[in-house]
C-alpha cells in the first residue's frame, strides 16, 4: 500500500522520534516501503538577524544536521529497511510537505505532542501539515 515513507525529525528532539520511528520502520517492513528521514534547519536569514552568525554558519549546521540524522539512520533504523536522509531548510511544515512532493512521498509519520492552548491558536507542525498534506498523514501521540 505505501512504498515511499517520510519521516520529519528534529534532531533536538528525542520526542520527535521515540514513538514515530519504531512506527515507520514497522510499516517500511510491513509495505516493503522506502524510508526517507527528514530534518529541518531553521533559515538565519540574510538580513539584521543573519549578520550575528558567522558567515559559515549556515552552511556548518546543515552539514552538522545530515552528519547527525545520517548517524541516526545507522544506529536506530534496521539493516533491511532502504532508508535516505535529507535536509531541507525553512518554515518546518513548509519543508515537510515540499520533500513529501519532491521524495514522491505516498506517506508521512510525523510525532506530535499532546496540543496545549497555545497551538489551538497557532498551530503546530503537525496540524498545518495534517491539514495541507495530499497524501495520508499519520501522526502519533508522544
Amino acid at each position: 500500500m505505501y512504498k515511499r515513507i517520510l519521516l520529519p525529525i528534529d534532531l533536538d528532539q528525542e520526542s520527535s522520534r521515540e514513538k514515530a520511528l519504531p512506527v515507520a520502520m514497522e510499516y517500511c517492513q510491513i509495505f516493503g516501503a522506502r524510508l526517507f528521514l527528514l530534518t529541518v534547519v531553521p533559515e538565519f536569514g540574510s538580513g539584521l538577524i543573519g549578520s550575528f552568525f558567522p558567515p559559515d554558519f549556515e552552511e556548518k549546521a546543515i552539514s552538522e544536521a545530515r552528519d547527525r540524522i545520517e548517524a541516526l539512520a545507522r544506529e536506530k533504523i534496521s539493516s533491511n529497511i532502504k532508508v535516505s536522509c535529507h535536509v531541507a531548510q525553512g518554515p518546518a511544515y513548509e519543508e515537510i510537505l515540499s520533500s513529501a512532493r519532491e521524495l514522491k512521498a505516498d506517506l508521512i509519520v510525523m510525532a506530535s505532542h499532546r496540543p496545549e492552548l497555545k497551538d489551538y491558536l497557532l498551530g503546530p507542525n503537525a496540524a498545518r501539515v495534517v491539514r495541507h498534506a495530499p497524501i495520508s498523514v499519520l501522526v502519533v501521540r508522544n
